[in-house]
């Protein structure tokens, strides 16, 4: 399976995502150039609510590649995919309303998307999700959720969580204060190349040993 994807907002540019999947049809005229092919055959997906066609359908209208750039017809595209349980799709709605970019902002419109992506175990949403309920964003402040959200993040590898992970429990917020814990987050944020991880490591290692 093969998406068309933004890189943080959806002002950014464009890039693909593979998966273990076959590739959707318009996905290798896509990547040989050949957007009015590719928009065609997305188009035919779009039309059976096949979610990711419809995805890669709504990036080229918000980028403008094989169609004129139609803001308007990108998010009704990409609703309809995260509607249809994209977990992607559902991300990037949550990021939208999120900066308030193309709808009218919203955090609890952009706290809902990101739980249902990150029920589905889509990693960034679950950063996202976790950061909205440590900040109290679009729902009520909840160190116990941000602290589940930020270790299933973790868990799959994001190297941000893991820190955030790791100062949850330094401080004991959401969680049971461990040290271990903490440095064995700030480790594994530390071997992903995260210098302030591994400062903090070291710190609380210091503190252990007194």
């Amino acid at each position: 399976m093969r998406y068309l994807m933004l890189t943080c907002l959806f002002g950014l540019s464009l890039f693909a995502l593979a998966e273990e999947k076959p590739a959707i049809p318009g996905w290798s005229s896509y990547q040989g150039g050949d957007y009015s092919t590719a928009r065609k055959l997305f188009e035919e997906g779009a039309r059976a609510g096949e979610p990711v066609a419809e995805f890669n359908l709504a990036m080229m209208y918000w980028h403008g590649q094989g169609v004129s750039a139609n803001r308007d017809k990108s998010l009704e595209l990409l609703r309809k995919s995260a509607g249809h349980g994209l977990s992607r799709a559902q991300y990037a709605m949550g990021l939208l309303y999120e900066n308030g970019d193309g709808v009218p902002r919203s955090q609890p419109e952009a706290t809902r998307w990101f739980d249902l992506a990150a029920r589905q175990g889509y990693r960034d949403a679950q950063v996202s999700l976790g950061t909205q309920y440590y900040l109290g964003r679009g729902v009520m402040q909840d160190y116990l959720q941000a602290a589940k959200w930020y270790k299933a993040a973790a868990e799959q590898g994001d190297v941000g969580a893991q820190y955030l992970l790791a100062s949850l429990y330094e401080h004991g917020d959401g969680v049971a204060q461990n040290l271990r814990e903490a440095i064995r987050w700030y480790v594994a944020a530390a071997r992903q190349g995260d210098v302030a991880a591994s400062l903090k490591a070291r710190e609380l290692a210091r503190r252990l040993a007194e």
